[in-house]
């Protein structure tokens, strides 16, 4: 499995518009092969910026890589760039190979 998770640091005056940018766009994720689960996060809110991110598991790496080469990442990022007035500087990605899983 694999885990590929994008921080975003949210100006305070723009977390609403910033949340509804996020909870109110089409998913296309299920469509694409690989896909096991999204989650969008809030974290902790600090003077300068609340936290968020974005948290997606994948079968294995190989899929990921597939999703960022899909028609269905292209649609999904469009307009992107126009993040950057709600954040300050853009997503920081980190991706992780999952070592172990335990489940329920």
């Amino acid at each position: 499995m694999y885990i590929a998770m994008n921080r975003f640091k949210v100006r305070p005056d723009s977390e609403e518009a910033f949340r509804q940018k996020w909870l109110s766009r089409d998913v296309l994720l299920r469509a694409v092969p690989g896909f096991v689960s999204f989650q969008f996060l809030r974290g902790p809110v600090l003077e300068e910026y609340v936290l968020y991110a974005s948290h997606t598991v994948w079968t294995s790496y190989e899929a990921f890589i597939g999703w960022t080469r899909s028609e269905e990442f292209r649609v999904a990022h469009v307009g992107a760039g126009q993040r950057a007035v709600l954040t300050i500087g853009p997503p920081v990605f980190e991706g992780f190979q999952v070592l172990q899983n335990i489940d329920a």
